[in-house]
């Protein structure tokens, strides 16, 4: 058996979030776009991303520290998520960028933008799929802020769908993993889920 090495969060030398985000790996990233009070813009990735709840349908994110998206969805009730595509990857990092409160991402970095259906902040217009989503509450964890959003509609290009199934080939999802590192899409397969345990003993 190989050797092992245990960190104690509560050990001062420890960089717990380090190990956390170097352990818990792909996580996919949810590029919030945001307007606030007075409907200035605003886009940030948050790689705390997933899905919450399957009725009512709910995803969630988190804000490390209180961050304008946070603000702006306080403010006004409403975000969307648009999937962070890997042709995309430069832009999605450079809106990760500390622009000054009120300055808009998506226009300084160049980032095409589309209105959404049924809320105010726009989506990113390239990307292949968006959530709109309708703030349900925030949950504060330390100096963290979980957003959990009811999603009120899913937008996807016609071209990425296959029937009502958006595509990985077309999502193209980026992932973030530890440090500075990325994920770009991996690869895909298929395997049936267990219908019961005795389908467990087909190995």
């Amino acid at each position: 058996m190989s050797e092992r090495t245990v960190f104690r969060i509560d050990d001062e030398a420890v960089n717990g979030y380090r190990l956390l985000t170097a352990v818990v790996v792909p996580r996919p990233i949810a590029w919030v776009s945001t307007l606030d009070a007075d409907g200035r813009g605003n886009l940030a990735p948050h790689s705390f991303f997933s899905v919450a709840s399957a009725d009512p349908p709910t995803v969630m994110f988190t804000s490390v520290g209180r961050k304008d998206t946070v603000r702006n969805v306080a403010a006004t009730g409403e975000f969307t998520i648009s999937v962070a595509p890997a042709s995309m990857l430069e832009q999605v990092n450079d809106s990760s960028a500390p622009f000054e409160h009120g300055e808009d991402e998506a226009e300084h970095l160049g980032v095409a933008m589309s209105p959404s259906s049924l809320v105010a902040p726009p989506r990113v217009r390239d990307s292949p799929a968006a959530l709109e989503c309708r703030l349900d509450r925030f949950v504060e964890v330390g100096s963290n802020t979980v957003v959990l959003g009811t999603v009120v509609a899913v937008d996807v290009a016609t071209e990425a769908l296959d029937g009502d199934h958006p595509t990985m080939e077309h999502l193209q999802p980026l992932s973030r993993l530890g440090r500075e590192e990325w994920g770009r899409p991996p690869e895909v397969f298929t395997i049936a889920r267990p219908s019961s345990v005795e389908d467990t003993h087909r190995r």
